[in-house]
């Protein structure tokens, strides 16, 4: 990939002098919980807490900062789930121009608002950002208006690369950065940086197993288009890598791994007991590859973990703590059958009480076809301690004689 544009860290550097007055450095918070698993020191590089809740503002800015004035009169276009669209719209009012924004059937209801909320014209099209990018690009050729690629371009590559710089002047003496990826130009910007000035670093590239383009990709030495993906983590669920930050991610990154959605919600949910953040599944892809593999990150010198974004919706937050808290062990649904008799339920609440599990929901069924005339069918939500309660729980319910289905 010779002919593909390089971005170095002087491009980095300058790009920084165009965010100034725009884009605010995040803190980088020393996290004890994660520094005890893992058994050394790890930092989380709160990008949640960017302005328009994610790093994208960095790329956006440098990139529309760029433009000509006869650019400018024309207006921008963009293609995101929500957040770049956020960051391209926020760059674009700043400098009094114009932005129409496609993004994807489903996009998180909060991002659309707070685009439109910027002054972006969104449109919806497609059900991925790949589709949506198609629509933008034809957009761009019918209107010429100047297409802000989410990633594939290096002002955007330089104006995530400001997130590494950071990250070093915070911490001169970072071992490891761990970083979300997606398309690739928050990792390849954060990659330059960093083994520019510090080559002795590890940056390691964290995506969602389900939507995981750079494995394939990187085994094949060139950009290769995933067939399908499906994973909650819509900032960086990207079917193909950019051709810009490929090349930057083949020559400095050292691994990328893959976590499941499992994973995701559980880091999720870790990050905002314990840390006190709100982060989306694809800001918090980084937590979970220590969180499965702590050893893989101690030493040498501290860890940093980038996380990327904290725009997530309500309504999926809620689902993720639920499906958090059952992959940690500590939510139980589930169904059970008892006989249709004064106290049969008590009885049962009173086990479950025995056992110290917090009963949350309970739903009692007696019209169903299912069920015999002596019979109802009980669901109920339990809240439990621990995947080691949640077995006990579940022995003492089968030892009691109860038939559980669980959910």
């Amino acid at each position: 990939m010779d002919d593909v544009p390089a971005v170095t860290l002087d491009d980095i550097r300058a790009a920084r002098e165009l965010q100034d007055g725009v884009v605010v450095e995040t803190p980088l918070e020393e996290s004890r919980w994660l520094s005890g698993r893992v058994g050394a020191r790890v930092f989380l590089k709160c990008e949640n807490l960017q302005r328009t809740g994610s790093f994208k503002v960095r790329g956006a800015v440098a990139r529309v900062s760029r433009l000509s004035a006869e650019e400018r009169a024309r207006g921008v276009v963009a293609a995101s789930a929500g957040n770049h669209a956020q960051g391209v719209t926020l760059a674009a009012s700043h400098l009094g121009i114009k932005a129409t924004v496609f993004m994807p059937e489903g996009a998180p209801i909060p991002k659309e608002k707070a685009t439109r909320g910027y002054g972006a014209d969104v449109r919806f099209v497609g059900h991925t950002v790949d589709e949506a990018l198609v629509a933008a690009r034809e957009y761009a050729d019918e209107t010429g208006a100047c297409m802000i690629h989410p990633f594939d371009h290096p002002d955007i590559v330089a104006g995530q690369g400001t997130c590494g710089l950071e990250i070093l002047e915070q911490c001169p003496e970072v071992g490891t950065v761990v970083v979300p990826l997606g398309g690739g130009g928050l990792l390849a910007g954060i990659a330059i940086a960093v083994k520019s000035i510090r080559p002795q670093a590890r940056v390691i590239g964290v995506q969602a197993e389900r939507a995981a383009a750079y494995p394939a990709s990187l085994a094949a030495g060139a950009p290769t288009a995933l067939t399908a993906m499906s994973t909650m983590a819509d900032g960086i669920a990207v079917g193909c890598p950019g051709g810009i930050p490929f090349a930057a991610i083949q020559r400095y990154v050292d691994e990328v791994r893959t976590v499941s959605e499992e994973s995701m919600s559980t880091a999720l949910l870790m990050v905002l007991e314990r840390a006190k953040l709100v982060v989306e599944p694809a800001g918090a892809v980084g937590v979970a590859a220590l969180l499965d593999d702590p050893d893989a990150f101690r030493g040498p010198g501290p860890t940093a973990v980038v996380l990327s974004g904290g725009n997530i919706d309500p309504l999926l937050l809620m689902g993720v703590i639920r499906h958090g808290m059952a992959a940690a062990g500590r939510y139980l649904s589930f169904r059970v059958r008892i006989s249709d008799r004064p106290g049969a339920l008590a009885q049962l609440l009173v086990l479950l009480a025995d056992t110290g599990a917090n009963v949350l929901d309970v739903v009692h069924e007696r019209t169903s076809a299912r069920l015999h005339l002596d019979e109802v069918e009980v669901a109920l939500q339990v809240e439990t301690r621990g995947a080691e309660h949640r077995r006990r729980v579940l022995d003492r319910l089968h030892g009691a004689g109860y038939p559980v289905h669980v959910e």
